[in-house]
């Protein structure tokens, strides 16, 4: 099977972030694989060990992007490919991302492109249904469980606590829910292979994408931190006192009755 997987460079939100003049600064921050993507790639690595055919991990970003691309090796991968936008594009959006995937991605014969179902920096989870809709074929999100087979896949995909059964024909594209596995750590085999795995690098040019093709269609005005959370407060007395003191509170401070 020829099987791809779509993978973004993400903050690691455990670390913490400092935000200034309106934008995540960079500087000293930790970059990890994005947490949902690492289940498409062990998702991708279990389809092709039991299928046959090989997986091949694509990002788009700056050469800091390669990091994460060989950790996707070091997993199992056997090839990944870089976009690299670094120098032609000051801002993206779901649009920009899902167009230049779509076009690398179109004359790959793909059978399953994997992906995570969001982006923990952004949480949109616009990208792979984008890029399925640009190339024409089958997608189901959030799916928590894959079985191939054949030219048919039979899917489970979390509907909000509970689930639903779906069949699709390939090619496909679907975007991996916690719960679809649990994602290998890179053993050091994995990491020395890694190191020998081949990684292509591509930049617009090279897949004749003009820049004005791409320009987002949104805008970020402004990045901020939510307000700190005010402490609790705890109403003593009479049960009806302390009623009639809720509610009190809740017209006056709160502002919500």
């Amino acid at each position: 099977m020829n099987i791809y997987v779509l993978v973004k460079r993400t903050f690691d939100t455990e670390e913490k972030l400092v935000i200034s003049g309106g934008k995540i600064q960079e500087d000293g921050a930790e970059f990890i694989i994005n947490p949902y993507d690492e289940y498409a790639i062990e998702e991708a690595i279990n389809v092709r060990d039991a299928h046959g055919g090989e997986v091949t991990v694509v990002t788009i970003g700056g050469e800091e992007a390669e990091k994460q691309l060989r950790t996707a090796l070091a997993m199992g991968a056997d090839k990944a490919v870089l976009i690299n936008t670094e120098d032609d594009l000051d801002e993206t959006d779901q649009f920009t991302t899902a167009y230049i995937l779509a076009e690398y991605l179109k004359d790959k014969d793909a059978d399953l492109i994997l992906g995570g179902n969001v982006a923990i920096d952004g949480g949109s989870g616009q990208v792979g249904p984008r890029v399925a809709d640009l190339l024409d074929i089958n997608y189901v999100t959030t799916i928590t469980s894959l079985e191939i087979d054949g030219d048919k896949a039979k899917i489970v995909r979390d509907i909000e606590g509970d689930a639903e059964e779906l069949e699709a024909s390939l090619p496909l594209l679907v975007t991996a829910q916690q719960g679809l596995n649990e994602p290998r750590y890179p053993s050091l085999p994995g990491i020395m292979k890694a190191k020998k795995k081949p990684l292509e690098e591509l930049e617009l040019d090279d897949m004749d994408i003009d820049e004005d093709d791409v320009e987002p269609k949104t805008e970020t005005i402004e990045v901020y931190l939510p307000p700190a959370k005010e402490a609790g407060r705890i109403l003593e007395g009479e049960v009806a006192d302390q009623v009639s003191e809720l509610v009190s509170l809740l017209r006056s401070e709160a502002k919500v009755i």
